[in-house]
């Protein structure tokens, strides 16, 4: 089985991640994937692969440039000029901020680089790319989660969030650089160590933030992460929603052959080397240290139909994969249901605990089930009643994609269209 995996012991960001899984390629066809990606048409980026030693460590280094304008100098100079920025890359000094969320737009910004784009925009551009359609489905996810986190640490709505032109387009570069490395390079797992986030605050146009800054530890939520011992933010929201994205487990090191290994340099000097490593080798095929899932079931004959439906809105809050009920006959005759609660292998006892406290029950039965399942991604196309999110799924020679419910009900409730005939209308768009 081949296996990818990540290092991200010194954090991790969308640039970082690139170069390191660009260094997995062969030598001879690294220029190729920057040709590539220089050909690509994203509106005024530059690519350039250049190498990087960090503590006596030989790597690589990607930079990325909008209309000749790098994200690094784009946020020094205009820090004080936006409500907050958009600066991903996990070298900068302190002075990076997140996502940009309704800017006002009456600022007089000069020369290119200074116009604001809404996740729509985004999306259009991921979509109009000449990739493959798996990679823009996961490109395109990794931005309607960054847009997600920005929009709940904000209180807006995600359609209120707005990305600087430097800072979006260099993201896009570095999302799309990585989706597409990671299709090109097919490994059969992903898997990621630990995150190291830093510690301490940043300085923002906003004022000072904690670190790991609020939208990058919304991305980390249900991933094992730990601050180090070195001040900043060593991840940043890019890394942390391609982390989520890319890597379907994390824990140590698996047993496996190495094959290649490459590193993806930050700019910054540290006591330790400032790189993501990333590790591609075939599996020794030794069973794996833990199950991806787990499934917890109990079943209740004393819980009214309101708290039992509290309790399963509780679950999927906390990040549940998913939950279900049914009717069943326990003892005595009596009428009852059974809840099931499926989480990650690693949150079981997390999950058996919320169980017991959120429902009436004495026990939780835990099972390790095996999971086959299709890829998912979300992306956004602008209709007639505006963006509309499409849940795609593919995998096993399968392809799946439908318009999400919640917008349909919208639609609907604004038009007075029914949902089925919106689903068939806006069907044709996919």
């Amino acid at each position: 089985m081949r296996i990818l995996y990540l290092d991200c012991r010194m954090g991790a960001a969308g640039d970082m991640l690139t170069a390191a899984l660009l260094e997995l390629l062969p030598e001879g066809e690294r220029a190729a994937f920057v040709e590539r990606m220089n050909a690509l048409g994203i509106p005024g980026v530059h690519v350039e692969l250049l190498p990087a030693v960090k503590c006596g460590i030989t790597g690589s280094r990607v930079a990325v440039t909008v209309h000749g304008e790098d994200e690094e100098e784009h946020c020094h100079a205009h820090a004080h000029e936006h409500v907050h920025g958009h600066c991903h890359h996990h070298e900068h000094e302190p002075g990076h901020c997140e996502a940009h969320p309704g800017c006002p737009h009456g600022h007089a910004h000069a020369g290119a680089g200074h116009h604001h784009h809404s996740l729509a925009d985004i999306s259009a551009v991921i979509n109009g790319l000449d990739i493959p359609e798996s990679v823009k489905g996961r490109a395109g996810a990794v931005y309607a989660a960054i847009a997600g986190a920005e929009s709940r640490v904000h209180g807006r709505e995600v359609g209120e969030v707005h990305f600087h032109e430097v800072g979006a387009m260099d993201a896009v570069a570095d999302v799309v650089g990585a989706c597409l490395l990671a299709d090109m390079l097919a490994p059969e797992r992903i898997i990621c160590s630990p995150v190291r986030t830093g510690f301490g605050t940043v300085k923002c146009a906003h004022g000072v933030l904690p670190v790991p800054a609020p939208a990058t530890a919304l991305l980390l939520e249900g991933v094992p992460v730990f601050a180090g011992d070195i001040a900043g933010e060593m991840t940043t929201p890019t890394g942390a929603a391609l982390l989520k994205s890319l890597a379907g487990e994390f824990g140590e090191l698996p047993p496996m052959r190495m094959e290649r290994i490459g590193y993806g340099m930050g700019s910054r000097d540290f006591p330790a080397a400032n790189c993501v490593r990333a590790i591609l080798g075939e599996s020794l095929g030794e069973a794996r240290a833990e199950p991806e899932t787990a499934e917890l079931f109990c079943t209740l004959d004393d819980v009214t139909a309101e708290d039992l439906s509290w309790a399963c809105s509780a679950l999927l809050e906390a990040g549940a994969l998913d939950v279900y009920t049914a009717p069943v006959y326990m003892k005595k005759g009596r009428q009852g249901a059974l809840l099931s609660c499926l989480c990650s292998y690693g949150r079981r006892n997390e999950f058996a605990r919320l169980i017991l406290r959120l429902t009436p029950t004495l026990g939780v039965r835990i099972y390790a089930p095996e999971r086959v399942k299709l890829e998912r991604s979300v992306y956004s196309v602008e209709t007639e009643y505006g963006p509309v999110r499409i849940k795609r799924a593919s995998g096993y020679g399968i392809e799946k994609a439908k318009p999400e419910y919640e917008d349909l009900a919208r639609i609907s409730g604004e038009t007075g269209k029914p949902i089925a005939e919106l689903r068939r209308e806006l069907e044709k768009l996919i």
